[in-house]
């Protein structure tokens, strides 16, 4: 029987894990926590969450949206289990962190075709394929061995976790349930700011110590910039990001002139995070300012935001479209790794690999649809200006013919196109 070997088990290495074990593949899943551990990680379970509780929007005419319609076909693992433990989140599909992972873990460890190994991988075999799937924080020794095997450096940014609070914890005479605008449930604990107590907590914020980073060279991927880092580019920048009051206020006569969101983070509704909130400040400052919030005064910390070093290849230099390595087709990139970003992208792209690999396995190579979310992303980190690559998202920009006016057209295009990509790798078996 074929066999394909994993390394890393986040949430591209159990995506591909499982698309190929329930497909007859005998996978080996390597995953070196909890011996080696990582700056973010908190535990050795796999598909562990280490920054948000949020796989985003649910809808069909957002890309995110449309990238999980379309792994949903396939019987996705992680659409599967974030199924199961949603918490609510709006328009937004939200899950308890905790049991997402166990769970995760759960499934793919009693799984007959996969075989799960506790330690870290240094060396890479050749004599099957190997889908590498260590994600941004891959360890020393294998990101040695890769930048040998490629002859280029890594590119990296940095990202950036927001905190945790107990909700017992948060005052909710002050702090109220809402959704921006009353759209979906009432799923978020909405914190409103005053002018006056806006800027006091916008004076200490951007003057707050920060915890120190070893690299002088601190790029940051806009989707994770540090709160305190976005708030110096101008006291405005807070109240038309994350702290936007729009849709917010309490009731047609409170009009807040700044409004912190927290959404709920386990499925009990005991732990809320604070949207948005990605932060580098120290422990202690992060207890000080933050407290500062109104309805925070008291707030219990669960976890504090942190910051770490993200690493990436440069994909349209050293991948091919199936995200194989140029200098040896049995290696695979998949995940963060490869240069996408996001929880979605990442299982998505562990995913893709995974057909690939399949397809190839039958004796057949996989021509995927750009017409599709999944199929445009993965050309793209395959085919962007290698001068200037920055890991990427989901996004209609990418698609072929898509526009503002038929996102809705283009959407349900890509899931006919997928099923019927489906459907014949599933002719694959026969």
């Amino acid at each position: 029987m074929e066999q394909v070997i994993i390394v890393g088990g986040g949430l591209a290495g159990t995506e591909a894990a499982f698309f190929l074990a329930e497909k007859g593949i005998k996978v080996l899943l390597y995953e070196m926590r909890p011996h080696v551990m990582t700056p973010a990680h908190h535990s050795a379970k796999l598909g562990e969450l280490v920054c948000s509780n949020s796989f985003k929007s649910m809808e069909l005419t957002n890309a995110c949206g449309l990238l999980k319609k379309e792994m949903e076909i396939y019987n996705s693992l992680m659409t599967t289990v974030a199924a199961r433990v949603s918490v609510p989140g709006g328009n937004a599909l939200c899950v308890d962190r905790e049991l997402y992972s166990e769970e995760v873990t759960r499934i793919i460890t009693n799984h007959p075709n996969i075989k799960v190994v506790y330690e870290e991988v240094k060396e890479l075999p050749n004599h099957v394929p190997v889908i590498i799937a260590t994600g941004p924080l891959t360890s020393k020794g294998l990101e040695t061995t890769i930048g040998k095997l490629i002859d280029a450096e890594f590119l990296h940014f940095f990202d950036a976790s927001a905190p945790i609070v107990e909700k017992d914890s948060i005052n909710t005479d002050i702090a109220y349930f809402k959704s921006r605008y009353d759209q979906g449930d009432d799923a978020y604990l909405n914190c409103p700011f005053t002018k006056e107590e806006y800027y006091r907590f916008y004076d200490e914020l951007i003057n707050a110590k920060l915890a120190p980073l070893k690299e002088f060279d601190t790029k940051y991927f806009d989707a994770c910039m540090p709160i305190e880092v976005l708030a110096k580019r101008d006291p405005n920048t807070l109240r038309f990001g994350p702290l936007k009051p729009r849709g917010l206020g309490k009731d047609e006569k409170h009009k807040p002139y700044a409004v912190l969101q927290l959404r709920q983070d386990n499925v009990v509704g005991s732990l809320y995070n604070l949207v948005g909130f990605q932060t580098n400040l120290t422990y202690a400052e992060q207890r000080r300012v933050f407290r500062m919030i109104p309805g925070l005064e008291n707030a219990e910390f669960v976890r504090y935001g942190l910051m770490h070093r993200n690493t990436f290849v440069n994909a349209p230099r050293v991948l091919n479209v199936d995200k194989s390595l140029k200098v040896n087709h049995n290696l695979y990139i998949a995940g963060q790794l490869s240069g996408v970003e996001g929880y979605v992208e990442s299982a998505a792209s562990g995913l893709y690999v995974a057909l690939n690999i399949y397809a190839k396995i039958k004796g057949v190579e996989l021509d995927y649809p750009q017409e599709t979310m999944l199929g445009s992303l993965m050309h793209y980190i395959s085919s962007a200006n290698p001068e200037n690559f920055a890991p990427m998202n989901a996004n209609f920009g990418i698609i072929r013919g898509a526009t503002k006016q038929n996102r809705l057209e283009i959407a349900e295009k890509s899931l006919i196109i997928t099923q019927k990509m489906k459907e014949y790798v599933d002719t694959l078996n026969e």
